[in-house]
């Protein structure tokens, strides 16, 4: 695996889930915030990516196969799911 591969996905991994967490804490709207679980899974893709390939860093790849699903809850509720999101 070549080293630029894995930087973008570490660098990638990181900044999203950077912009996923800042757009969830501004609470704009159900259909936005399922929008950035969305970006989150994205995130949690690559840092499992980088994780796994990357030969010193296999706990950042379990951590975000557990991230992988907590997101993936988050854009079921936010944007599948068609019950109300309690305050």
């Amino acid at each position: 695996m070549t080293m630029t591969l894995l930087t973008a996905l570490q660098y990638y991994g990181a900044g999203a889930a950077t912009i996923a967490a800042l757009v969830v804490s501004l609470n704009l709207g159900r259909r936005i915030t399922g929008w950035a679980f969305v970006l989150f899974v994205t995130s949690s893709i690559a840092l499992i990516g980088w994780g796994f390939l990357d030969k010193d860093s296999e706990g950042i790849g379990w951590q975000n196969v557990a991230l992988l699903v907590i997101n993936a809850v988050g854009v079921w509720r936010y944007l599948i799911s068609k019950h109300e999101v309690r305050d």
